[in-house]
C-alpha cells in the first residue's frame, strides 16, 4: 500500500507492525505497534506531529476511528463485512451462490473464525472428533462452519464508491497447502485466466456496489465447474502487488479517486502476468543476510538480524512474464537468489 500511494504522488505516514526495510523506503515516517488495540494512539500520534490529510487502512484496522479523514469503508458500514456469518446472510439476500452453512454432524466441513483475515486458521474438518480438536485449539473463538465446495480459490479486486462497483484483476490465491495452516494465503496469480472469469467479474461488481463499500474491495471466490461465493474483504487485499504488476497502474489511485466517486469506465487490461509468493520459514532462524539489493524482485524485506520462527514469513518473491510459465520460471529464479542469500 505505501509503495502504491508513493508511485502515486503522495507523501506516505505508515503504523505498521512489521516496519519492513523496503516500507521505510516508502514513508516519511514509520512507527511500529505491538496489539491492535494501539493503533488509535499511534495514529493520534501521527497527526499531531505531521500535516497528515488522509487516513487509509489495511487488514486489522477496518473498524479503527481516528479524527483524520477517511479514505475508504466507514467503520459503521465496515462492521458487517468484518464478520463471516454476516457475509454468509449477505450474499445469501443478493442470491449469490455460496457454500451452505454446514449442519450437525455434516462432514466434510470449512471451518473458520468468525473474524480475521488470512485464512491461516481455517481448517477442513472431516469428522466429529476433527472439529473438536480444532476448538480445543482455538478454544472460546466463534467459527462458521460451511459445506466444503471444489474448485480453485480465487478473487476479484474491484474499486467502488459506495453504488457502482468496477473489477480491476481476477486473480488466483496460493495457499500454503499445508501444516496446521494449510489454507492459509501464500501469495497470489494475476490474471487468472479461468472460463469463469467474466462470471466471477460480473458477480463481483454486483456484490461490491450492493456492499455500499467504498474504494478497494475483493471478493473471494473458489472457482470449479461453477463459482462460490466466499468472502468480502472491505479494504486493500494482499493481490495488491500482482494486481499492480499485472494491469500497470496505481490501484492506490483508483482507491483515492473511488473515494472521490470516480471509478473506472472498464475493466483494465493485463498487460502482464505477476506472480508473487511468500516464503516461510522452515525452522526457527535467525535472518543474517541483508536482502535489501534483491529489491524489486522481492519485498516485506526484514531487517538482519529478525528472528523467525518455523512457518512464519520471512519474503515475498516475485515473477513476471508474457505468460504464466515465464512468470513462474522468473519466480523460480528469484527464488533461488533469496535461498541462496540466507544459506538454504
Amino acid at each position: 500500500m505505501a509503495q502504491s500511494a508513493r508511485r502515486a504522488g503522495y507523501a506516505v505516514y505508515a503504523v505498521d507492525h512489521f516496519c519492513d526495510q523496503d516500507l521505510r523506503w516508502y514513508t516519511e515516517d514509520c512507527v511500529s505497534f505491538d496489539e491492535l488495540d494501539e493503533l488509535p494512539g499511534k495514529i493520534a500520534e501521527f497527526a499531531i506531529r505531521h500535516p497528515v490529510d488522509a487516513l487509509v487502512v489495511a487488514s486489522g484496522a477496518e473498524a479503527v476511528g481516528t479524527t483524520i479523514p477517511l479514505c475508504g469503508t466507514p467503520p459503521a458500514k465496515v462492521e458487517r463485512f468484518l464478520d463471516k456469518l454476516e457475509i454468509q446472510r449477505f450474499f445469501e439476500e443478493l442470491d449469490v451462490p455460496v457454500p451452505p452453512l454446514a449442519g450437525d454432524d455434516c462432514y466434510p466441513a470449512m471451518i473458520k473464525p468468525r473474524r480475521g483475515a488470512g485464512g491461516w486458521r481455517n481448517a477442513v474438518v472431516r469428522a466429529e472428533e476433527e472439529l473438536r480438536r480444532w476448538e480445543e485449539a482455538w478454544p472460546d473463538v466463534p467459527y462458521v462452519a460451511q459445506a466444503l465446495v471444489d474448485g480453485i480459490p480465487s478473487s476479484v479486486s474491484c474499486v467502488a464508491d459506495g453504488r457502482r462497483a468496477r473489477a480491476i484483476a481476477v486473480n488466483r490465491q496460493i495457499l500454503r497447502g499445508e501444516g496446521e495452516s494449510a489454507h492459509g494465503f501464500a501469495g497470489s496469480v494475476t490474471p487468472f485466466s479461468h472460463p469463469l472469469a467474466g462470471e466471477m467479474i460480473a458477480a463481483a461488481e454486483r456484490i461490491s456496489a450492493a456492499s455500499g463499500c467504498v474504494g478497494s474491495i475483493g471478493i473471494d471466490f473458489v472457482a470449479g465447474e461453477k463459482t462460490w461465493a466466499i468472502e468480502i474483504n472491505p479494504r486493500f487485499q494482499a493481490t495488491l502487488d500482482t494486481v499492480e504488476m499485472a494491469i500497470r497502474k496505481s490501484v492506490f489511485a483508483m482507491h483515492m479517486n473511488a473515494c472521490r466517486g470516480v471509478i473506472p469506465v472498464t475493466v483494465p487490461v493485463p498487460r502482464q502476468v505477476a506472480v508473487r509468493r511468500i516464503l516461510f520459514a522452515e525452522r526457527d532462524m535467525r535472518l543474517e543476510a541483508d536482502l535489501s539489493d534483491l529489491a524489486p524482485r522481492i519485498a516485506d524485506i526484514p531487517w538482519p538480524g529478525t528472528e523467525f520462527e518455523e512457518g512464519h514469513a520471512v519474503v515475498s518473491v516475485y515473477g513476471c512474464g508474457k505468460t504464466e510459465e515465464e512468470a513462474y520460471a522468473d519466480f523460480e529464479r528469484n527464488t533461488a537468489a533469496v535461498r541462496k542469500r540466507i544459506g538454504r
